[in-house]
């Protein structure tokens, strides 16, 4: 649910209970993965999307349910053999969806709501299957791995034994929940994750995945623009302040003026980073490439001709690098479209972005046999 954040903070401020669906497993070919999510108020208004529209309406009805008996449920959809009218996923895979009411009385996941809307970093662990009595039943997980958890409701087990398979709302398994979903919170992961006697649905909100474009050129310029519908954090660095101004990049999030190599030094990066190299100038590119190429990023990419990547990897290996490294650098940037244009390389550059942190094959599906829906990547974007 922390998908729609913003717009069900705003319903929670405003004194509205709704339900909200979420996506909380897929199997097979499904349009929407894990966290996406539907939700529907008092006044049935809804937002959000589950499905892309196959089962929208069944969610809905789900929805207006639980509004109506307080009830948290799980329920799954797929694909009929016996029934093609049957509700359910039309392209073949299989979703499980949580229904949880949302009310003035429900803290912890509307303070999940406000901390996502804020843009801070926090999981949302909620129980999916286990006792009954214990469905649905959250815990907070904060970026400095403290926990907020609320007391288990009545009649639950208490002080089960660790690890024998029954379920234990204690705080030892409090803690250990806590501790894994702060692990998948570093990654940023969305996923299950399983423990004796209880199956949890673990959603990771972070901020923005960051876009680093180097070289202040007009193919940065429909970069930028791509980058931001990708939804990265675009930052624009070049050493030429001529060039690296606000009115030539108005949508980029930041604009830098130094050094490329010096600046990446200093800034952050994760494993979700994209570095996209378009100065295609040596004495910019090789003292980059060298600090990037070492860094622990999603992404590296340069712009080139095959002429100039070949004097460029030249460079590299008397600047030290080892084939491990050089591998990882893509060069000529971008996916064989046939691009031309500034907009038409972004789009290429984005492909391949998308391809790599997918693994995509950058193939048509027209009579490729690949799949069209992968699971998510291990680090979402």
């Amino acid at each position: 649910m922390l998908d729609i954040a913003e717009e069900l903070d705003r319903w929670a401020a405003e004194g509205r209970d709704f339900a909200v669906a979420t996506v909380i497993s897929v199997s097979g070919s499904a349009p929407r993965a894990p966290g996406a999510a539907l939700a529907v108020d008092t006044e049935g208004t809804v937002i959000g999307s589950v499905s892309g529209g196959c089962v929208e309406g069944a969610v809905y009805d789900l929805c207006v349910q639980s509004l109506q008996d307080g009830d948290t449920v799980v329920e799954r959809f797929g694909y009929s053999d016996e029934d093609a009218f049957a509700v359910g996923l039309t392209c073949g895979g299989a979703i499980e969806v949580l229904i949880t009411p949302v009310t003035r009385e429900t803290r912890l996941v509307r303070s999940a709501l406000r901390a996502a809307s804020r843009g801070e970093t926090v999981a949302l662990a909620r129980v999916t299957r286990g006792p009954e009595e214990l469905l649905g039943s959250p815990l907070l997980v904060h970026e400095d791995g403290s926990y907020e958890a609320e007391a288990p409701p009545e009649g639950a087990p208490e002080g089960a034994a660790e690890g024998d398979g029954s379920p234990d709302p204690s705080h030892r398994t409090r803690t250990r929940v806590a501790t894994e979903a702060h692990a998948m919170l570093t990654e940023g992961r969305t996923g299950t994750l399983e423990l004796p006697g209880l199956t949890l649905f673990v959603e990771s909100e972070v901020p923005a995945p960051r876009m680093i474009v180097f070289g202040a050129i007009d193919f940065a310029a429909a970069l930028v623009r791509t980058g931001k519908l990708l939804g990265y954090h675009v930052t624009v660095c070049d050493a030429r302040p001529v060039f690296a101004t606000r009115a030539r990049f108005p949508e980029a999030d930041e604009i830098v003026v130094d050094w490329p190599h010096r600046y990446l030094r200093r800034t952050r990066t994760d494993a979700r980073t994209v570095l996209c190299v378009l100065t295609h100038d040596a004495k910019f590119d090789v003292p980059l490439l060298t600090e990037a190429l070492r860094l622990p990023v999603a992404y590296v990419g340069a712009m080139g001709s095959r002429r100039t990547h070949q004097d460029r990897e030249r460079r590299l290996r008397e600047a030290g690098l080892g084939k491990r490294e050089l591998a990882r650098l893509r060069s000529p940037i971008g996916l064989d479209l046939g691009a031309h244009t500034p907009e038409e390389t972004a789009v290429s550059i984005a492909a391949e972005i998308i391809a790599a942190r997918q693994g995509g094959t950058g193939l048509p599906l027209t009579g490729s046999g690949t799949p069209i829906h992968r699971k998510e990547a291990a680090v979402a974007a």
